[in-house]
């Protein structure tokens, strides 16, 4: 018998297995594709306050995201890097002085503490105003926030919550639950079609873009899910200027757009907010999309980007809760947990909205929601995940680049780039994947871009990776320099490995 049953493994799901796990708690999670394969692997990879969300009054959602920043880079300094933002003032559209007020806010309603503060830039002399149209932008302001690598913050958290006892059960889908007095029968169905029994005190749906089928289909009721599914698209265009910092553009459509510099040699641009009606799974960036991402970031740099450079697009539904708002860039990304603990029957609770950046006090706040319903004594354990460093991340939150020296003297047989590649995917876990080999060649084969077939098989080992996909485009972002032959290589080896 589990504590917990949870549905969905995305960064919500996973969050809540992981601080439940850590409170002794037996859970089981479930996901019927791979881990953050939906919303989660879709952001625009930012640990964020929410910039643009002051103007729509969201003031403790805010608060606690700039206080959530800090803590997940502390969690995971190896997948969390610091990034100043430089937000040109456009004349015509918002005013310098709401610009310096918002940004005010922004720097001291969070307790900031390690991140540099906010400061005005003449962009007619610093770098940052190079790559922008000459002459149009003349002053900007340059802020604090992070970029994360979303999908492996998602499996790390994932990998910490089954090593504090967690199941964590991927193409594993839940086709039924039956609801009994103390308890819920769930019916699991594996990727072989084959079909398992689980029983937990509690039911958690956490499915992210089906909550609402999970709602009606699996737990069967007729109230309609206050559910809004919102996409958002972006591009990955060819890297676009030489500094490291990012972007954020104001739109005359009152949205912004971030141009970030991603992977080394890209820039991703991005997000659209639309209303989307459909199949979750079955999402992708239109050509419309694609052409107001360029013509946004093309209102602003000095060359204009062509549909032809265009590298990648991504597209997720954001699962918002939904609140009435006329507009999709309106509507809250604060979380709604909906308790359904009806006396004699057992408690379900669904989760709508949230966002990356607060996914570990969204955890918290659910377990407090359940309190009154876990074994006595959770409680007392709230608020650990905010000093436990997720797998890899056991080194000071600045150390990274130290990280990264020390690794290329111990292993000075390999290329540089690559041993910050691992540094930077696992920690200090880097170490696991090099073991005791003393050369390149003892890694195995090289697929491309210094992906070995020791490092494929400790995804597959350890972070629950089954097709080339789960590598290339979650575990890391490899795709964007790896040819088809390559992935399909890789995908043979998997197979081999699995058959063996």
């Amino acid at each position: 018998m589990y504590d917990l049953a949870v549905i969905g493994g995305g960064i919500n799901g996973c969050g809540i297995a992981r601080d439940a796990a850590g409170r002794g708690l037996k859970v089981h999670l479930s996901e019927m594709n791979d881990l953050a394969s939906g919303t989660s692997s879709w952001s625009t990879k930012l640990i964020h306050g929410g910039l643009r969300y002051l103007e729509h009054y969201e003031f403790r959602l805010v608060r606690e995201s700039l206080v959530e920043r800090e803590i997940v880079w502390r969690m995971a300094p190896h997948i969390v890097e610091p990034l100043r933002f430089v937000l040109p003032h456009h004349r015509g559209l918002r005013p310098a002085w709401l610009l310096r007020l918002g940004l005010f806010l922004y720097d001291h309603i969070g307790g900031r503490k390690l991140l540099p503060p906010t400061r005005t830039l003449d962009l007619r002399h610093d770098a940052a105003g190079g790559p922008l149209k000459p002459g149009m932008f003349k002053r900007g302001f340059e802020y604090s926030d992070a970029r994360v690598d979303d999908a492996r913050l998602v499996v790390l958290t994932a990998r910490d919550a089954a090593e504090r006892g967690a199941t964590i059960a991927t193409r594993t889908k839940v086709v039924a639950a039956e609801r009994g007095a103390d308890h819920w029968r769930v019916t699991l169905e594996m990727a072989d079609g084959s079909r398992e029994e689980i029983a937990a005190r509690i039911l958690v749906n956490a499915a992210g873009p089906w909550v609402a089928d999970v709602v009606g289909q699996v737990l069967g009721s007729t109230t309609p899910a206050r559910v809004r599914l919102v996409k958002g698209s972006h591009i990955v265009v060819k890297r676009l200027f030489d500094h490291d910092r990012a972007y954020i553009f104001q739109n005359a459509d009152g949205r912004v757009i971030f141009a970030i510099p991603y992977q080394g040699d890209f820039t991703l641009i991005g997000t659209t907010d639309v209303d989307y009606r459909g199949d979750p799974a079955a999402v992708a960036c239109s050509q419309e999309e694609i052409g107001y991402l360029i013509r946004a970031a093309s209102e602003y740099f000095a060359r204009t980007i062509l549909h032809e450079e265009v590298v990648w697009t991504f597209a997720g539904v954001r699962p918002l809760y939904d609140d009435g708002a006329s507009e999709a860039k309106a509507a809250t990304r604060d979380y709604v947990l909906d308790l359904d603990a009806t006396e004699g029957r057992a408690p379900v609770l669904s989760i709508y909205g949230g966002k990356l950046t607060t996914y570990r006090m969204l955890a918290e706040a659910v377990l407090k929601k359940l309190g009154p319903l876990l074994p006595a004594g959770t409680a007392a354990m709230a608020g650990w995940t905010a000093h436990a460093p997720l797998p890899g991340g056991d080194f000071p939150v600045e150390g990274r680049e130290a990280l990264i020296a020390e690794m290329t003297r111990e292993y000075a047989f390999l290329a540089p780039d690559l041993v910050r590649r691992l540094v930077c995917a696992y920690g200090t876990r880097a170490r696991r994947i090099i073991g005791e080999t003393k050369t390149a060649a003892g890694l195995g084969r090289d697929f491309g871009a210094g992906l070995t077939e020791r490092e494929v098989c400790h995804l597959m080992g350890e972070e629950w990776a089954v097709t080339a996909e789960d590598v290339v485009w979650r575990r890391s972002k490899l795709g964007l320099r790896l040819s088809e032959e390559a992935i399909a290589e890789i995908d043979a080896f998997m197979a081999e490995v699995r058959a063996a």
